[in-house]
């Protein structure tokens, strides 16, 4: 006798319905709660800050505001004041020449030593480690130590140079309005030379040696290869460095305030320390914001100009 068995079938009506993934909105709330803090540091410290400033650019806000708590609106009176300021137009100017230079600078002989560094050779970690302490010193301290190094009576450069034979008389390098700003751009590519070398030396590092020999074989050797291989490939890296370098350039202001002051006759006045002066030691804090406003805006055109150029190279090719 033969038993034939038929598979039951269930009725889609009784069948429960599908489960429902759980923790949707749980794990909504782990990333809000993840995000939060960074979200929260931000609007605290870098949020309120430019806030303030914006507002306190549109106010007379002087030292008697830290008594009274008054600080009346006067609309675009701080920035009339400081486009008159007759040291205004100088210290811009100073701002140019010192960005333009130190950053020149500092990528050319960070870009050598990055290239030098390259290549195998005793010591060569050893010395990549002691180029860092430039970067590694506070700034206050390197100021200290080159303002002692630029003394015009017993720095030890004067002396060097006198005992070569290249002067025959002391240069006042921080005391005379004509060599100042040469010295405070001089000090400030040695403080940068580091940031650069490390970072281009890091891009030098991820190009694949294979081009390089086969850029040998079809003779691209020497400046070619530089040219044709490495500059290319080293596109991202160089436009991080230059970006991140005009952006803290600009705004240098310790490295001026140790060294000078923004002296003599304001040789070494830039838009910084400029700033810093009408804030902290003539109290109108209303011009001082006006002033730090008008370079987060210089700082921020000089980066959108140089992302959409950089972006517009690297479409092209």
């Amino acid at each position: 006798m033969t038993t034939t068995t038929h598979p039951v079938t269930a009725d889609p009506e009784l069948s429960p319905p599908p489960r429902r993934r759980r923790g949707g909105r749980g794990d909504a709330l782990v990333r809000y709660g993840f995000v939060a803090p960074a979200a929260i540091y931000l609007a605290l410290f870098f949020g309120f800050p430019i806030v303030k400033n914006f507002t306190m650019s549109f106010q007379e806000y002087t030292s008697a505001t830290f008594f009274t708590g008054e600080a009346p609106f006067n609309g675009l009176a701080n920035y009339l004041a400081v486009f008159n300021d007759p040291i205004f137009i100088k210290a811009l100017v100073n701002t140019a020449i010192f960005t333009v230079v130190s950053i020149a600078g500092q990528f050319v002989i960070g870009m050598g030593l990055a290239l030098f560094f390259r290549k195998s050779f005793p010591l060569s970690a050893f010395l990549r480690s002691m180029l860092l302490l430039p970067w590694l010193l506070p700034m206050i301290v390197s100021a200290a130590v080159w303002r002692w190094i630029l003394e015009q009576d017993s720095g030890i450069l004067n002396q060097f140079l006198s005992a070569i034979g290249v002067i025959s008389s002391p240069i006042p390098w921080l005391t005379s309005s004509d060599t100042a700003l040469i010295a405070v751009v001089m000090v400030n590519i040695w403080l940068g030379i580091p940031f650069n070398v490390v970072l281009l030396y890091s891009g030098l590092q991820a190009i694949p040696t294979e081009l390089y020999e086969a850029g040998e074989i079809d003779g691209a050797t020497g400046w070619k290869s530089f040219r044709y291989i490495t500059l290319p490939l080293l596109r991202p890296v160089v436009s991080v460095v230059l970006l991140l370098g005009v952006i803290y350039t600009i705004k240098v202001l310790d490295l001026i305030l140790g060294l000078t002051g923004g002296g003599p006759a304001n040789a070494t006045q830039t838009i910084a320390t400029r700033s810093y002066e009408m804030s902290f030691i003539e109290f109108d804090f209303g011009q001082g914001a006006a002033l730090g406003n008008v370079l987060i805006v210089i700082a921020l055109l000089f980066a959108v100009v140089y992302l959409r150029a950089n972006a517009r190279s690297a479409k092209n090719g």
